[in-house]
């Protein structure tokens, strides 16, 4: 295997994470529902408010990675939901196939052979799609750790 391989490679497990911390989807199984909105005591956001500001960053920088006609939502407001709690019964589920989805969708960009991670995205400021999957893996596990945080705070966590 050639270093292109071993760097696309090493680079969708660290998208994908679960190396050195939960995955997403171990991260959100089996989460209780009634606790998907609450805040708890001392907490800036709710289960619900990190999920959805995944979802929304992610699709964000795979959108930058991709379309040159992207424009990224507002910054702070538009990458956080309006309520701690979801929408409506069905909002989890589908914050969940789009995370998920978005995330496919960014390992198959990374692992592409035609992608030149290397080279500067043309109507970006220097970014490259190396760049943009370390920040995916970044904020991925960031934001995944203070879901487990909060998950541990509600009294969810294993």
């Amino acid at each position: 295997m050639g270093n292109d391989a071993i760097l696309r490679e090493s680079l969708v497990n660290l998208i994908k994470g679960g190396n050195a911390h939960a995955d997403f989807q171990e991260a959100i199984k089996d989460f209780p529902g009634d606790l998907r909105g609450k805040r708890p005591k001392g907490a800036p956001h709710s289960p619900w408010e990190e999920l959805e500001h995944l979802r929304i960053t992610q699709w964000d920088i795979l959108e930058f990675s991709r379309n040159p006609e992207h424009k990224s939502p507002a910054w702070p407001e538009g990458y956080w939901p309006a309520s701690p709690e979801p929408p409506d019964g069905k909002a989890w589920d589908r914050t969940v196939h789009a995370f998920c989805q978005d995330l496919q969708a960014m390992c198959a960009l990374v692992q592409d052979p035609s992608t030149d991670l290397y080279q500067r995205i043309p109507h970006g400021d220097g970014q490259t799609i190396l760049r943009e999957a370390l920040l995916v893996a970044d904020h991925n596990a960031y934001h995944l750790g203070q879901f487990i945080l909060l998950r541990r705070m509600l009294g969810s966590w294993k």
